[in-house]
């Protein structure tokens, strides 16, 4: 395939993870109908165009260029295949697309919580994700300490929503986290997720909220971060559940 084919539909498979389109187009600042043309295979970016593209989406250039992969059911054996089927075109969840805060309990730390932010997106029966954590306490010059940007698929089972992943960044730690419908006037997500510290994996409480209001993506993704629970910034509703569940 040229090498503007492997752009396009390289390009195309980064941007599903993403809330849209024109959400990726405005965290690049770059204008949509040039961003179009990448994805349609009809022109190349320049070297420093290509180097924004690649911080963004958290890639080398090599990954931006390369052959896309195989699909990744072939040459399954079938208990293979009924196994991968049964993960990504499972009974669809009851969510939908757009962008939720999702925040974490911190283990050894109950007056913190980490906020992270999940893209989700739907496509017919199935659901995506995209989930950014950026955990850089103590490392305001250095950077996330621990970075996640997990990728998965979301399927629903027995009332509970499973959002089954990879983190593609540093360790490729898997990632599992279930939740459910709380109770409640307000929709809230509620449940546990396996996330990795540094004596291994440990098993903590998460709440996910939709998010409101006209923040932008650099926003959104600013606020990926530790928060005190005395934030008085911190959604009430969360710091209540947290604490509760804390206790």
């Amino acid at each position: 395939m040229p090498i503007r084919g492997n752009l396009a539909r390289n390009l195309r498979r980064l941007v599903s993870s993403h809330a849209s389109v024109a959400a990726v187009c405005r965290g690049l600042n770059m204008n949509r109908t040039q961003f179009e043309r990448y994805l349609q295979g009809k022109s190349m970016p320049n070297r420093a165009t290509a180097k924004l593209i690649c911080d963004y989406f958290r890639i080398d250039e090599d990954e931006l260029y390369r052959a896309p992969e195989a699909p990744a059911d072939a040459g399954l054996s079938p208990i293979h295949q009924i196994l991968y089927e049964n993960m990504v075109r499972g009974p669809s969840p009851a969510i939908a697309s757009g962008t939720y805060f999702t925040y974490f309990a911190v283990p050894d730390r109950p007056d913190l919580v980490m906020r992270s932010v999940t893209f989700v997106r739907r496509e017919a029966e199935r659901v995506t994700f995209r989930r950014v954590t950026r955990w850089a306490e103590g490392h305001r010059q250095g950077g996330a300490r621990v970075p996640g940007w997990h990728y998965g698929v979301a399927i629903s089972r027995l009332n509970w929503i499973y959002f089954a992943g990879i983190n593609r960044r540093q360790t490729r730690e898997p990632s599992v986290m279930a939740v459910q419908w709380a109770p409640f006037s307000e929709p809230v997500l509620i449940g546990n997720a396996f996330v990795l510290t540094g004596s291994g994996p440990a098993c903590v409480s998460v709440i996910m909220r939709q998010a409101v209001g006209g923040l932008s993506l650099r926003q959104t993704l600013r606020m990926c971060q530790p928060v005190s629970l005395d934030d008085p910034l911190l959604d009430r509703l969360v710091v209540s559940l947290v604490r509760e569940r804390n206790s």
